[in-house]
């Protein structure tokens, strides 16, 4: 398989006045194409910390990240924003969906920022809402749709510029048990896709779905599972 992210010796540190955090602490993670990774871990554990890092929301305090070959450090401001426009899509337990704009509009909305031409955005944008199963909903509004529905819409604007990598944060945290395992069923469907799936959970249940998982503490990695066998990276504490 083709590595797709190398995380090498990752430090993450907050400064509050005099009091230093330390979020991450030697982080080491290689990622490679078609994996599906569930990171877990407790609140303030690091994982959503390294999620920011891993989207080019946030940089590190010390360390490398290589994303597809590139050094994410040296790229400008300009040059991050095109990343995760086009290499990656994110979802986000709140869906952070536009709530006075209709659902086709919404998966439109990062092909316009890629300046993509409107009629192959509008049929781009239909194609993947009848994907999630939306395909009679794309005139509705994000508060005339259930929790589950929303998150689906989500999905399918984070699919609209062909990423590699999906980031999902906490994706099925508002949702109940039947709608949560409708989403996870996409993921899964995109992942037997060639998608990369890397899905931050606390729920045990959800993370039994990925083919890793990675485990969180104190900013530090303590377990590094794949399903075919199992291996602990520093020990448990």
């Amino acid at each position: 398989m083709e590595k797709l992210i190398s995380i090498v010796n990752l430090n993450k540190i907050y400064k509050t006045g005099s009091v230093e955090v330390h979020a991450l602490k030697n982080v080491n993670i290689e990622i490679e194409k078609g994996e599906f990774i569930a990171i877990m871990g407790h609140s303030g554990s690091g994982k959503s910390t390294l999620m920011n890092i891993l989207g080019c929301l946030d940089r590190p305090t010390t360390g490398k990240y290589y994303l597809d070959g590139l050094e994410i450090e040296k790229q400008n401001a300009d040059e991050l924003s095109l990343i995760r426009n086009k290499k990656i899509g994110f979802v986000f337990q709140a869906f952070n969906l536009i709530p006075r704009t209709n659902v086709l509009r919404n998966v439109e909305l990062p092909m316009i920022y890629a300046k993509i031409k409107t009629s192959e955005r509008h049929e781009r944008a239909l194609e993947l809402l009848n994907k999630v199963g939306l395909g009679e909903r794309i005139d509705h509004l994000p508060n005339e749709l259930s929790g589950g529905q929303k998150q689906r819409a989500a999905i399918a604007r984070a699919l609209a510029n062909h990423p590699p990598i999906i980031l999902a944060d906490e994706p099925t945290g508002n949702l109940d048990t039947q709608s949560s395992e409708e989403i996870i069923n996409i993921f899964k469907e995109l992942n037997k896709e060639g998608n990369t799936i890397i899905l931050v959970t606390h729920e045990a249940d959800i993370a039994e779905h990925a083919n890793r998982v990675i485990m969180f503490k104190d900013g530090e990695i303590i377990k590094d599972s794949r399903k075919e066998g199992e291996y602990n990276v520093a020990g448990e504490h």
